[in-house]
């Protein structure tokens, strides 16, 4: 399993030819079965394909293959996003012409229809709408035909089979006119095709909004660059940057990929990535990101990042991840969904037998039926009358409907939250954050800045505050800890020349050792002192006083003889306190877990309002911890940078990383929240509870319409073309629906 993992790949495939979720489901169970291949979900409603493979057993063009042997058309998801015009338009425009075409004929033939019922016979009547409605059912409604035959040939049935048993036999019914004195059903067929085509315009001018995140993330990125050669400025297609490269971007301009200044400062709109409307300052050595736009200076900026490995690329990566995966109650869905079609032809051929063996029944509740619903006609022979009935059974159910329900929402809270700064990964992450009972917070750079800063120095044994602060920061330089950073500023700052270390080592848990100078020095806590024997016990209530001010104390040994203390306190993020507040007001309980001692912890907790915390926790402590929090208390979320706390994240029910622009850890999270702010852990789960929403709403649609109108047409008492339209109505409905959650106001209470 381990070799599986470490060799698995991900590729993302757009489809075309669907006309449903039999169709995806088709798919999916086809690809599932195929060797080489451990996981493929397909989602109907972006049209997109997540294909987990091993590339040692099977290649991507033999994907394509199995794909297109079911009768669809697959293209690399990159293909697709590079093509010259907009791939959503061009459906849009083909499914208008189509619809229009077809609208305009069954005009005609609905005309004729009336000119011949009411005012005066038409020669050649039969002749005439049989032309009409030829292109109708053999041209615009071919692909309907198509896709039929293509499910039937797969052993499976979808939404094209019910519209083709609704259609075809009517019409070729009707040309039996010709020969025999029958009724003709050719305006029935032509004007079932020509709505089924009207609904699937719409369907698909519906659709494209809700994908309209993607559209817009890739429209965002920059088309060339400004870049320096031997002093010389040169524009180039962002294509061609590379690593190492130094662009030059004026004020107005988007920065064209991630990288670092090396000169100037300005300020730059990071809405794109943050959601945050005010620019920030960026200066040398500042890290930006590509598709932001430079509001002030000029800037030289050295490429970091291009390609796949930008920010934005990952965000749209992200993006595509949530909408092309499955939330688990679109798993029964799909089940259902996969047995609805063939259920619906068993139903329409028991009503058609039915009608046959006992017609003084229906014929009963038919004439009921015609005392106060105007397309009822209970003068027609007891066999028209049960083909038509038949017809509506199959024409008025959509499982369409039923497909769209969970894709859609989903599509469109992944685009509301990419576009607030909240990365969501995956679809059962939104499920399960509506039910979270508890959040586990990291503290520093969580609760806090990440941006600690020297408190105090306090020297013993003559140690001077400079020769304390010298061996302490030459010692931490080697570190990445923050509280490190801090020392090392400190230094600087003070143009300090620091000492070279050797045999450094990092202690996890603990801190930090090296020789300096022939010199072995320590700086850490407590636990490190004891276990190289430093004596620290006359300075403990300093230590405690220290503490209980929310400061992190450490000491600093020198030849295990103590020399002195520095306090760092990392000030806590404005919105931290008002964050934890809403959460518990929300029924969601709040715990800190923290290597930090508990004096410093408990301080913490009691400035944000968390009462419960746990202290002196090691990195793999916090998996344990997480999964105490799951026995007593159920779902559990952890918030933490995403890097240290990374095994917490993956052990917790939902992850959060709290990051920052490029510093952003996506791998380990199902949550990523760009802006780092913890109001944004409120919004996520306001999206993830309005989205949950919205899609039980859109199931509930979906299986009402239905359980109310395929009694109804059973009895006889719908027309297939009223069927057709509520079919049509039903599919948008559940779209529009989704679409409503951009309405949805998911700001925390104390920013309203």
């Amino acid at each position: 399993m381990r070799e599986q993992m470490q060799q698995e790949a991900i590729l993302t495939f757009k489809i075309t030819g669907m006309s449903c979720t039999s169709c995806s489901n088709t798919i999916e169970k086809s690809l599932n079965k195929t060797d080489g291949i451990l996981k493929a979900t397909v989602n109907f409603a972006s049209e997109k394909a997540t294909v987990h493979y091993l590339p040692t057993k099977i290649r991507s063009g033999e994907i394509q293959k199995q794909i297109s042997k079911l009768g669809f058309e697959a293209a690399m998801q990159e293909e697709a996003i590079n093509g010259e015009k907009d791939e959503d338009e061009i459906k849009v425009q083909k499914a208008k012409k189509t619809m229009a075409v077809s609208a305009i004929l069954s005009t005609l033939i609905m005309v004729l229809m009336m000119i011949d019922m009411f005012v005066v016979m038409v020669p050649g009547y039969l002749f005439i709408t049989a032309a009409l409605g030829f292109p109708i059912i053999f041209g615009t409604g071919w692909y309907v035909h198509k896709g039929s035959y293509k499910a039937i040939k797969n052993k499976s049935a979808n939404m094209d089979v019910l519209v083709t048993l609704g259609s075809l036999p009517p019409y070729l019914i009707g040309l039996l006119g010709f020969f025999f004195p029958v009724q003709t059903f050719i305006e029935m067929a032509t004007t079932i095709m020509t709505l089924h085509l009207v609904g699937k315009y719409l369907e698909v001018r519906a659709k494209g909004r809700a994908s309209q995140a993607i559209k817009k993330l890739i429209q965002m990125g920059a088309k060339t660059a400004k870049i320096l050669i031997d002093n010389e400025e040169i524009e180039v297609s962002v294509k061609e940057l590379q690593v190492g490269n130094v662009m030059l971007i004026r004020p107005g301009e988007k920065i064209p990929t991630d990288g670092i200044v090396i000169e100037g400062n300005s300020l730059i709109d990071e809405s794109m990535a943050t959601g945050e409307s005010m620019p920030v300052k960026r200066k040398v050595g500042d890290n930006v990101i590509g598709a932001t736009l430079n509001k002030q200076g000029l800037l030289k900026v050295e490429v970091t990042k291009v390609g796949n490995d930008t920010f934005l690329s990952q965000v749209i990566k992200l993006v595509e991840e949530c909408q092309g995966s499955k939330v688990p109650i679109q798993e029964f869905a799909d089940r259902i969904t996969g047995y609805f079609v063939p259920a619906i032809i068993v139903l329409t051929l028991f009503t058609f037998i039915s009608f046959n063996v006992f017609p003084g029944v229906h014929l009963g509740i038919i004439r009921w039926g015609a005392a106060f619903l105007p397309w009822i006609n209970p003068n027609l022979t007891p066999f028209t009358l049960s083909f038509v009935t038949a017809t509506a059974v199959l024409v008025i159910s959509c499982p369409c409907a039923l497909g769209l329900g969970t894709p859609t929402a989903l599509m469109v809270s992944s685009g509301i939250g990419a576009e607030k700064g909240i990365l969501i990964r995956n679809g059962e992450a939104i499920q399960t954050f509506k039910d979270v009972k508890v959040i586990a917070f990291d503290k520093t750079g969580t609760l806090t800045k990440g941006k600690p800063e020297i408190t105090d120095l306090l020297t013993v044994n003559e140690i001077s505050d400079e020769e304390l602060l010298y061996f302490a920061a030459s010692l931490e330089h080697a570190s990445e800890h923050p509280l490190a950073h801090a020392i090392v500023e400190k230094a600087v700052y003070s143009k300090m020349t620091l000492g070279t270390v050797v045999d450094f080592e990092s202690i996890t848990g603990m801190g930090v050792s090296g020789l300096l100078d022939g010199d072995k020095i320590l700086v850490g806590n407590r636990r490190l002192m004891q276990n190289n024997e430093v004596a620290y016990e006359r300075y403990e209530n300093t230590l405690v006083r220290l503490e209980e001010e929310a400061k992190t104390a450490m000491m600093i040994a020198k030849n295990n003889n103590l020399m002195g203390i520095i306090a760092v306190a990392d000030p806590l993020k404005e919105d931290s306190a008002p964050a934890i507040k809403e959460l518990e007001s929300m029924g969601i309980k709040t715990v800190m877990i923290t290597g930090d001692n508990a004096r410093t912890a408990a301080a913490i907790g009691k400035k944000v309002g968390i009462g419960e915390f746990v202290a002196e926790v090691l990195p793999d402590g916090k998996v344990a911890e997480i999964t105490r929090l799951q026995k007593d208390y159920g779902l559990v979320a952890m918030v933490g940078d995403g890097i240290n706390d990374a095994p917490a994240l993956k052990q917790a029910n939902v992850g959060i990383a709290i990051g920052t622009g490029t510093d952003i850890a996506i791998e380990a999270a199902d949550v990523t929240l760009v802006r780092g702010e913890l109001s944004d852990i409120i919004s996520a789960i306001k999206l993830s509870r309005a989205t949950f929403r919205k899609i039980k709403e859109n199931y509930f649609w979906a299986w009402f319409y239905n359980a109310i109108a395929i009694p109804v047409a059973m009895l006889g008492l719908l027309h297939p073309m009223i069927g057709a339209s509520a079919m049509s109505l039903s599919s948008l409905n559940v779209v529009y629906n989704s679409l409503r959650l951009k309405k949805v106001n998911i700001e925390p209470s104390y920013k309203k």
